[in-house]
């Protein structure tokens, strides 16, 4: 009876204790900002969020634009501690490992916190010779996809944002371009959204988005659910955000898997495709419809014993099925190493025959795993099979030779010192053939192999432990197993190009596709002379056309805007991370420079692999390690470094320094982002005639509060508008102008002074139509100025007219709309909003860089700057640039006497030189002042020492010396 009575009671309050369970719920449901309501979350995924002990990812917005192949990916992460006490936030995102980190910020608390990429420093070596902190992994070479992790502090009832932006030039294998994006937040997430932007030149045609990659097999060959695609003609947008619910049907751990998106664009016979855009170009050559070249193979396969079980079956699996692929006329053999060499036809290729074929397959399904791994001689035997092939008369004039070696070992049977092992290999290879590598596991000597390759004109591929080896090898076969081209090269006119990368080429195969840029450095050219030459099997082939710049320069033109366009249309999607497509439009802008940049890290990093001298290799490390400085690039070189806040023991955060903004001023550093920027309608820089500039009374940064800076007084010697350069003699009571006819992408040396005062001072120039009427056919301006300082220690500002970056002491985003005053303590930069910026050096030196901008500008017109000298005394009498180099010169003026038919004339005398002259007047100061000058023709000719393409630098953040001598009277 008591029983009884014990399960009536129960099952009468059950249904009210569940109520009640559920209301507090769904209460403490209201902290995780769903986007569904909180009654239609199933109670195990309720009891999965409130059971979170961990911060709790609010909000996960990825967005891509991929425009002409080169990717660009914005990750926005929300993320908030709901208790009162700080926890510790991991953000965890996976990169593809081709892909350079561009920049990562995090908001907590309110404040920003800027990342700075740095230089690696070297490793020091310790008394043994080894270097010091080396990791064990460091032999290994990079995987296929990389973590970026960051673990910081949340204060109690606060909240993280994580920004990470990386770049990447998609691979074409197999006739498909393959973007893949990783979804493994490692929770559920209450917003997750992935947003894929691709616009190409050519049209985009196979589009395909796979199921979640995460090694479960799909149901159905479907996209993943709520995948919505728009495909039109040059413009796709894919779109994927599964709500809470639909994350927790894919899984419950957060891990969903890979985003793959697949597709190709189409393509016409002929040269390829060639953009151009600011002064670079791009050059993509995928030639199809070719008769395919013979090849002569040989494979090398580890049979040590640790190849054993699952890697042995998937090996014997794939090479099976690439005998089956193998076609007539090709000549192959097999070699079988472990502690022993075994080869299937001694001292021979043979032919495929059916016959061959079945005998081949014998041999593999004979392999056996045992005894230890002897590379080098594996290396030496498959090396001297193909050099008796290609001596005898079986091998085909253009037939490509290549060798497919495998292990999954580190060498431990005979020579086991890899730089041994690769000299022989060079010495025994002597560039008759290709050696492509494949890994597999973690115990291998992924530098071995990446460097043997890179040696050898072949391709290193890495197959993860749990990976599906047999596929993966398959798929690798695949993308060399059809050659269609020898010994390409690619060449363009030769003044009218330089900083080109890699145009010569051992073999291309159907299916991938060639990357070639550069920069131009006549873009008034009307066209650019490409040649390509190449061996099809029996006969050569040459390629050849004259690329119109202009035309193409207006058509890349209209493609970025078209993506753009199809960006700012998705970022009009609500949520917090709506900016993230704008931002990524403006990136896109310079995107065909930017993929320059990216190539020419990843040619002077393989450069750096095969340099054989120190020096070679020092001179490669710098080149590259510049460039990824210049382009914000986290590689092998470089460090990404950034400050964590601090969090007091009660779980608030530590109080920084604040300081109120004078009366009117609106205050913008580095504890607020940075705001899109209205353009102005041409209010740039109302700066008076000789009159001044002073910072605000306050400046705000990482430092304690500094009393008012001097104000400074703006010069005459100034670049600016198209551009027009002023130079004023104080000693000689004269002023020189000229003009300088650069081109868009160009970056001129305006004060060299690196190796004294460690000052330099770069203008990039950017190209507009000019006015209608005009004797010009374009404009040029400056569109960003660089100061670069190396003493104390290294510091650098970067001036657009939106924006103003200071590298220093920390890395700080300020919009140049709002007035603000920043001191580093190597730079101090004072921004007047809409008007101009201040940049003072160690109090010796001071410039002033006006803000050009339009609110409505006319097809003509750009937003750009003007370069004022303010003070000089901090720089050497050794300064040089073209602004510089007069700094401490006098001048002096004298008249050459009439003769016959020729009036008088005017001359300049300046260190010797004699300057043809005439009088002038020049607008400076925004046009709010006329200046007489004598005006020097023909882009300063002998006004300035050497010629104008000497002070033409190869990249914004260059430093170089002056190392020419001067013009000869």
């Amino acid at each position: 009876m008591l029983l009884l009575l014990l399960r009536t009671l129960l099952v009468c309050a059950i249904p009210g204790a569940l109520a009640q369970l559920g209301e507090e719920l769904d209460l403490d449901l209201a902290d995780f900002d769903l986007d569904i309501s909180p009654r239609r979350v199933p109670r195990q995924v309720k009891t999965l969020l409130t059971k979170e002990i961990k911060p709790h990812i609010q909000e996960l917005t990825i967005k891509t634009t991929i425009i002409s192949r080169y990717a660009f990916t914005a990750v926005y992460c929300a993320m908030l501690n709901r208790h009162s006490a700080a926890s510790e936030g991991v953000f965890h995102f996976q990169i593809p490992a081709g892909a350079y980190v561009s920049n990562f910020t995090m908001i907590i608390g309110g404040r920003v916190y800027q990342s700075e990429v740095r230089p690696r420093e070297k490793k020091v070596k310790q008394d043994n010779g080894k270097p010091k902190h080396k990791e064990s992994g460091d032999a290994s070479s990079e995987p296929e996809v990389e973590v970026f992790k960051m673990a910081v502090s949340i204060p109690g009832r606060n909240r993280a944002v994580f920004l990470l932006t990386y770049e990447e030039l998609l691979q074409r294998r197999l006739g498909r371009y393959e973007h893949v994006t990783s979804l493994r937040p490692l929770q559920l997430v209450s917003r997750l959204s992935l947003d894929v932007t691709i616009a190409d030149h050519s049209p985009i045609r196979d589009l395909e988005v796979l199921p979640l990659r995460n090694g479960k097999a799909p149901a159905r060959p479907e996209p993943p659910i709520t995948t919505a695609i728009k495909h039109e003609k040059n413009v796709c947008r894919i779109t994927f955000s599964p709500s809470i619910v639909q994350q927790a049907k894919i899984t419950t751990n957060g891990l969903l898997g890979d985003f793959v998106i697949r597709y190709d664009v189409q393509r016409d016979l002929g040269i390829g495709d060639i953009q151009v855009l600011n002064g670079h170009f791009v050059h993509y050559f995928a030639p199809k419809d070719l008769p395919v070249v013979p090849k002569n193979v040989v494979f090398v396969i580890d049979t040590s014993a640790s190849m054993v079980g699952t890697k042995i079956k998937q090996t014997k699996d794939a090479l099976l099925t690439i005998l089956r692929d193998l076609r007539p006329g090709d000549s192959f053999n097999f070699v079988s190493f472990s502690t022993r060499i075994k080869v299937w036809q001694p001292s021979r290729l043979v032919p495929v025959t059916p016959l061959n074929i079945r005998d081949a397959k014998k041999f593999v399904y004979m392999l056996v795993p045992t005894g230890g791994t002897n590379i080098d001689s594996a290396i030496h035997t498959g090396s001297l099979l193909l050099r008796k092939f290609l001596s005898g008369p079986d091998a085909g004039p253009n037939s490509v030779s290549l060798m497919i070696f495998l292990t999954d070992g580190r060498p431990t049977v005979g020579q086991t010192l890899s730089t041994a092992i690769l000299g022989n290999t060079r010495s025994i290879v002597q560039e008759k053939f290709c050696i492509f590598t494949i890994g597999i596991g973690n115990d291998v000597d992924y530098r071995l192999l990446e460097r043997m390759a890179l040696e050898n004109c072949g391709m290193m591929r890495r197959i993860n432990e749990e990976a599906d080896a047999s596929a993966m090898l398959k798929g690798f076969y695949e993308e060399i197993g059809t050659p269609l081209l020898s010994d390409i090269r690619i060449n363009y006119t030769d003044d009218s190009v330089q900083y080109v990368t890699q145009r010569l080429f051992t073999n291309y195969f159907n299916g991938s596709e060639i990357v070639i840029a550069g920069k131009l450095t006549n873009q008034s050219a009307e066209s650019l002379h490409v040649q390509v030459t190449a061996s099809n099997n029996d006969r050569s082939i040459i390629l050849e056309t004259d690329v119109p710049l202009r035309h193409r320069q207006l058509e890349t033109e209209k493609h970025v805007k078209e993506a753009r366009a199809a960006m700012a249309a998705g970022a009009k999607a609500p949520g917090s991370a709506q900016g993230l497509g704008v931002a990524l439009g403006s990136i896109a802008e310079d995107f065909v420079e930017r993929l320059w940049g990216f190539l020419s890290v990843k040619e002077g990093l393989r450069s750096r692999l095969l340099s054989q001298t120190s020096k070679e290799r020092e001179d490669h490390i710098h080149q590259a390690t510049n460039l990824s400085l210049t382009y914000h690039f986290l590689t092998p070189l470089t460090n990404l470094v950034v400050e964590k806040p601090e969090v007091l023991a009660d779980g608030t955060m530590a109080p920084a320094p604040t300081i109120k903004p004078a009366s009117g001023e609106t205050v913008s550093a580095a504890n607020e982002l940075p705001r899109d920027i209205e353009d102005e309608n041409s209010e740039a820089s109302k700066v008076k005639p000789g009159s001044q500039t002073s910072s605000p009374s306050n400046t705000v940064g990482k430092v304690e509060r500094r009393p008012a800076k001097k104000s400074i007084t703006v010069s005459k010697t100034s670049a600016d508008g198209d551009p027009h350069f002023v130079v004023e003699f104080p000693l000689s009571k004269l002023t020189v102008c000229f003009n300088i006819n650069g081109e868009p992408g160009h970056v001129l040396s305006l004060v060299s002074d690196h190796k004294y005062s460690g000052v330099t001072v770069n203008g990039k120039l950017i190209g507009a139509p000019a006015p209608p009427g005009s004797h010009k056919q374009q404009r040029t301006y400056f569109s960003t100025i660089i100061i670069v300082v190396d003493r104390p220690r290294r510091a650098y500002i970067e001036v657009t007219p939106k924006k103003v970056i200071l590298d220093g002491r920390d890395r700080m985003v300020l919009p140049c709309h709002s007035t603000v005053a920043v001191d580093s303590g190597v730079l101090s930069v004072s921004i007047v909003g809409k008007s101009n910026v201040t940049v003072t050096v160690g109090g010796n030196i001071s410039f002033v860089i006006l803000l050009h901008q339009y609110k409505n500008p006319a097809p003509y017109q750009r937003d750009h700057l003007g370069f004022y000298i303010g003070n000089s005394k901090g720089l050497s009498h050794n300064c040089h640039g073209l602004l510089g180099q007069f700094l401490y010169e006098d001048v002096g003026l004298a008249q050459l006497p009439a003769g016959g038919d020729v009036k008088p004339s005017q001359v300049l005398k300046v260190k010797g030189r004699s300057v043809p002259v005439v009088q002038k007047s020049r607008r400076i100061y925004s046009g709010t002042q006329s200046v007489d000058c004598w005006f020097a023709r023909n882009n300063a000719a002998k006004l300035i020492d050497g010629r104008y393409e000497d002070y033409l630098a190869p990249h914004m953040f260059d430093t170089g010396d002056w190392p020419h001598g001067t013009n000869s009277a």
